[in-house]
């Protein structure tokens, strides 16, 4: 039985049998607003008419559409009447005896409104009681919607018509039409892949304007909700939108290629955004509600930036299956940064600073997990794509194209894309295709290029091997290369690769570290020697892959470290600074740096940290570092040490800057002591203040969060905090503090709720989870290790894809460091027989409890 699976296999049959032409759907959201439940029947349902014209290759054949429902009542091929409940089963409806040519399929279904963020998801805001709809259909859930053939190669036209409430806006891919009798008829969409169709629905608020180019004009709209309305600053967001356009389309080639581009920032949203083709779905967490930091900023202009590149690289052309998702990810991450990088007038030259220091760190720990894999990763079905949305297909892929560009030089690099565009235009594609157009450009094969970093798994590492004589002069200088074993279950085997690097000398002047060369060359097998370097004097520092152009973990010779300790700070450039701060990171999960001189390194350098993206990240990894890596005896010590200099940072801080803020949400992230615990509570109630420091709605809710985690804050201080922010994110911040209370009571409380019941929407069990799982809390959390592996496999087996996730990973005993937390994972494995996907999620957190065994006794040693 598939269930709600599609192999790839059935995927590629479907593709040889059929060519689909266009889809006309028609929907029903009149009773939205109530739910959908006009019958009483307690299902939220809307009608969904689906009429779908294909050509089939092959006379008599059979095949099948899918469909997720919860009725089917009429399903008419090629005007012949079909048995609904003979043909419609395991979210499939079967279709035989197929004409040669042309077919015309109709399908009448009563389709289901969804809380889970998958599907169309239905959303009260408790401001105004109106209902808000959205769809999110990556990677299989268009089949939630209407019935469609659920792969990215059936690409078709799309008309929708929609009969929405009174006073409602519908939204598409196409151009909003003027509606009559509330029903929207949409003109029909280019030829587009199923899951990037979109519906969008509600009294939303919007903001309209033009991105206007070479005599054309593309609207432009954002929207929210009217709660939201006051927050939005939708002149940023133009402007980093129309930066985007400028820059994509001088790179591509290709004038942007659909009729308009609107941008929705929509409630309880899964993901950062969706590239819907035409109307972008974001996170309307993105629409500040109180003071942030520019790194806030700078990550949602990425991820502005992000969906519109998709326009082209996966909208315009898009994968023929799952497997080059991967390419799908990676291309929209490093052209969004390179356009904050390199775009004129941009906000953040910065960007590949902030790369370095997030997204890189996120592909190394997903690389060193037993589940890595290669960046072209199998893809045998819907199941395995759908635990591939990971550091590896989005932040290694990503890396691997920054490789790639230097490798090949960045005009080729473009002009093979700009080639790649206009020869699969509203096509699909294979990653040889793109492959093929570089080495068009370039001149260079890639064929072996691609084998060793796409197709294999695994980090390299880069030291220097330097020899100098009395006098300090280098006489012989050479690159080393390892590739260490992959982890323990991890398929394949380690191998060495090609990197194209840079290596660069930095000397200490007037108390900084300033780069005084730079050498750019090709590293290939065990050793590769760098003669430019000899016969001059040795610098200070020489640090291997400066400029961050490849993918790999670099280490120090004994020297440059001691400088680099000593001196962190005062590198003039960020990036060589996010390197090394990388570096030292990386040094302490993998237990070569005790996490409490990770802690003094911190301490010494970050004062000196100008970078605020790079600051907030230092804040989480030491908090990290801290709670899992410390040895257990010294954590406590750790902690007290890293808060009071938090508190000490915050009143040294310049009043109301980025430093402020971020030092002040450090503090009360570990505040512990009774005195600074009546600082948190002085700040909340107003009776004390740091100069210049905005205690608004977002710092409250942590105030009140942390408060609740100690036990100074009860039931009534929560619901007073609500009362004064009665809004969704109010609502979601309660529900974590509540969650958070160091109360048996308040524990089994928010257990029952995510795990024994399943009535919570997909945000507010995210917020459950996040209070649930409290760092100081590990002996009250203990009992719930053993209920966890009881009920864990039923959950996964009676969720929702993303509901079940959350639960697998976000209540996995990741606190409880030990080898009996290792066992249970163990026997788990051993007689659970999960599912691949559930399996892989738990090895991945057995690998974090491993990790942090290692680096505790790494400290304790230190």
């Amino acid at each position: 039985m598939p269930g709600t699976n599609l192999t790839r296999d059935e995927a590629q049959r479907r593709a040889r049998l059929l060519t689909v032409d266009a889809y006309e759907v028609d929907l029903d959201l009149s009773g939205a607003q109530e739910g959908g439940d006009a019958d009483g029947s307690g299902h939220g349902t809307f009608r969904s008419v689906t009429t779908v014209r294909f050509d089939s290759a092959e006379a008599g054949a059979e095949t099948f559409i899918d469909l997720v429902a919860p009725a089917v009542h009429e399903v008419q091929l090629n005007g012949e009447a079909l048995d609904a409940g003979e043909v419609f089963k395991d979210s499939r409806i079967a279709l035989t005896g197929l004409r040669a040519g042309r077919n015309e399929l109709r399908v009448v279904a009563d389709c289901a409104y969804t809380n889970t963020g998958e599907g169309l998801h239905r959303f009260v805001d408790p401001v105004d009681q109106q209902a808000y709809l959205y769809t999110q259909f990556e990677v299989p859930d268009a089949r939630r919607v209407y019935a469609s053939f659920e792969q990215p190669d059936l690409k078709a036209t799309f008309q929708f018509t929609v009969k929405a409430p009174e006073g409602w806006t519908v939204i598409s891919n196409s151009p909003t039409p003027e509606p009559s009798d509330n029903i929207w008829r949409f003109e029909p969409t280019p030829r587009i892949s199923t899951y990037i169709t979109a519906l969008i629905a509600g009294p939303y608020h919007s903001v309209h304007s033009t991105y206007e180019k070479d005599g054309r004009t593309v609207p432009l709209g954002i929207y929210c909700r009217p709660s939201l309305a006051e927050h939005l600053d939708a002149d940023e967001i133009f402007a980093v939108t129309r930066q985007g356009f400028d820059w994509f389309q001088e790179k591509f080639d290709y004038a942007y290629p659909f009729a308009k581009y609107d941008q929705l920032f929509v409630p309880e949203f899964n993901a950062g955004a969706m590239e819907n083709a035409g109307a972008v779905t974001i996170r309307d967490q993105y629409v500040f509600r109180s003071k942030v930091t520019d790194a806030a900023y700078e990550v949602r202009a990425e991820t502005i930036l992000h969906e519109l590149a998709h326009m082209w690289f996966g909208d315009l052309v898009t994968m023929e299956w799952w497997n080059d998702l991967w390419l799908n990810e990676s291309f929209a991450t490093y052209t969004s940064i390179a356009c904050q990088a390199y775009a004129p007038g941009s906000k953040w030259p910065h960007s590949w600073t902030t790369f370095a220091n997030s997204m890189k760190t996120w592909a190394y720990r997903q690389d060193q997990l037993p589940s890595t894999h290669p960046i072209m990763a199998e893809i045998n079905d819907l199941d395995d794509v759908l635990v591939n949305f990971d550091g590896i297909t989005y932040a290694k892929g990503a890396s691997v194209l920054k490789q790639l560009v230097a490798y090949v030089g960045m005009d080729e690099f473009f002009q093979g894309v700009q080639a790649y565009f206009k020869a699969h235009a509203y096509g699909n594609t294979r990653l040889s295709d793109l492959l093929g157009a570089l080495e068009e450009t370039s001149g260079r094969d890639l064929k072996t290029w691609s084998k060793k970093w796409l197709e294999t798994a695994g980090i390299n590492i880069l030291r220097p091997e330097i020899e100098v004589d009395a006098q300090g002069v280098i006489t012989a200088f050479a690159v080393k290369q390892e590739a260490p074993a992959l982890p323990a279950g991890a398929k394949g085997e380690p191998v060495l690769r090609p990197h194209r690097i840079a290596v660069g000398a930095y000397e200490l002047a007037g108390g900084k570290l300033v780069r005084t060369e730079r050498i750019e060359l090709d590293v290939d097998g065990e050793l590769t020697a760098v003669p430019q370097l000899v016969g001059k004097a040795r610098p200070a520092v020489i640090l291997l892959n400066d400029d961050d152009l490849s993918y790999a973990k670099v280490r120090l010779d004994e020297e440059s470290l001691k400088t680099v300790t000593e001196h962190l700070g005062d590198f003039t450039e960020s990036l060589p600074r996010a390197l090394s701060w990388a570096s030292a990171w990386d040094m302490t999960r993998d237990g070569e740096l005790a996490t409490r001189d990770y802690l003094s390194l911190v301490l010494s350098g970050i004062g000196k940290e100008s970078d605020i993206g790079v600051v907030q990240s230092l804040h989480r990894q030491v908090k990290l570092a801290l709670d899992l890596y410390a040895a257990p005896e010294w954590r406590e010590t750790g902690l007290a040490t890293w808060t009071a200099a938090a508190l000490e940072q915050l009143r040294a801080a310049e009043p109301g800057s980025d430093h402020q803020l971020a030092w002040a949400r450090a503090f009360a992230a570990s505040a512990r002591t009774d005195e600074q615990l009546d600082l948190l509570q002085g700040l909340l109630e107003g009776t004390e203040e740091v100069s210049g420091l905005a205690v608004d709605t977002e710092l409250r809710w942590a105030l009140v969060h942390r408060l609740a985690a100690t036990g100074r804050a009860d039931e009534k201080t929560i619901a007073a905090e609500l009362d004064r922010d009665k809004t969704s994110a109010g609502e979601r911040y309660a529900a974590s503090a509540r969650a958070a209370r160091p109360t048996e009571e308040a524990k089994a409380g928010a257990w029952a709720s995510v795990v024994e019941s399943d009535q919570l929407p997909n945000s507010l069990q995210e917020s459950v989870i996040g209070g649930f799982v409290q760092t100081d809390q590990r002996e009250l959390l203990a009992p719930y290790t053993a209920k966890y592996f009881a009920a864990v496999k039923d959950i996964w087996n009676s969720r929702s894809h993303e509901m079940a996730q959350q639960i697998a990973v976000g209540l996995y005993p990741a606190l409880q460091v030990s080898q009996e937390t290792l066992d249970a994972t163990d026997a788990w494995l051993a007689s659970a027989e999960p599912s691949a996907a559930l399996r892989r999620l738990m090895t991945e957190s057995r690998a974090g409890i491993e990790r942090a065994l290692k680096a505790q006794k790494a400290d304790a040693a230190a």
